[in-house]
């Protein structure tokens, strides 16, 4: 049986943080799959995947002893264990508009996508009904302290095995501390229009302008907010004369398709992300 860790350290930028982790895995016998590192304004972020072939996998051994070494390097620690085969479990953040959720809920009901829906999350109350149908654990978290909130939102997504999580038309600014401990994990939708329009009337600031192709891209969220790698883009002319209400209802179904494929292509493990580009789509 093959069995997956993704370990993510974050604190003070300081030396042999990386020889530890990796000294500490070979002597588990582990393959390191995959490293990346990154230094912003003196803070460190390592995400390292490793893989073992074993019958016996001495999961909470390893988890703790890579605990203990977090701790004496003075870094806040992430760890997630996956088994080969393993149906993933995703976090759907949510605020009040529902076309997005609800093309991922239904893409799951039709099993085209191909993992389950853990919870949903919010910082509203809007979307509780959606959630409370089909039987899915609903929080709501309030972001008016952010620090705050997030560390209530990664306890949250600890305590329920979330794998991923996708941002669907979740209207809250994720702090780097946060994203970082999710890197490539964080699927977002956003109206990228040409030319682009930031902030959440991005539909009504392009007819203003009279644009003429309307686009969405799906992301991998990063401290880069709406810039980070991009996994899935769609596209759509504008009629001569097309109302704002068109153009919007025609941009939310092109989310809801682009998000859907995003999420599809994800979990079919065809996504390799070097340098700030997507790979294998």
């Amino acid at each position: 049986m093959k069995y997956f860790a993704t370990i993510t350290l974050i604190g003070k930028d300081k030396s042999g943080v990386i020889a530890g982790v990796t000294q500490y895995l070979f002597q588990w016998k582990a393959n390191i799959e995959a490293l990346e590192e990154q230094v912003l304004r003196g803070q460190f972020s390592m995400t390292l995947q490793a893989s073992w072939v074993t019958d016996a996998f001495p999961q909470k051994a390893i988890h703790d002893g890579l605990k203990k070494l977090a701790t004496e390097l003075h870094m806040d620690l992430k760890v997630h264990f996956a088994q080969k085969g393993q149906k993933q479990r995703m976090a759907l953040f949510v605020t009040k508009e529902t076309h997005a959720p609800e093309a991922v809920l239904a893409a799951v009901k039709k099993k085209q996508i191909g993992a389950e829906v853990g919870i949903v999350l919010s910082n509203r109350n809007d979307l509780k009904p959606l959630a409370t149908k089909l039987k899915i654990p609903f929080y709501v978290v309030d972001f008016k302290d952010r620090n705050a909130a997030e560390s209530k939102t990664l306890e949250i997504l600890e305590k329920e095995r979330i794998d991923f999580i996708v941002l669907a038309r979740f209207m809250k600014i994720l702090s780097p501390n946060f994203v970082w401990r999710w890197k490539n994990k964080i699927i977002n939708i956003h109206p990228s229009l040409l030319p682009a329009f930031p902030g959440a009337s991005a539909y009504r600031q392009a007819y203003e302008k009279g644009v003429k192709v309307v686009g969405v891209t799906a992301h991998f969220a990063t401290p880069d907010l709406d810039q980070g790698p991009i996994i899935w883009q769609e596209a759509f002319q504008v009629k001569s004369g097309e109302s704002l209400s068109s153009i919007v209802a025609r941009g939310q179904a092109a989310e809801s398709k682009c998000l859907v494929k995003a999420i599809r292509l994800f979990l079919k493990n065809r996504l390799d992300v070097h340098w700030g580009r997507v790979f294998g789509v």
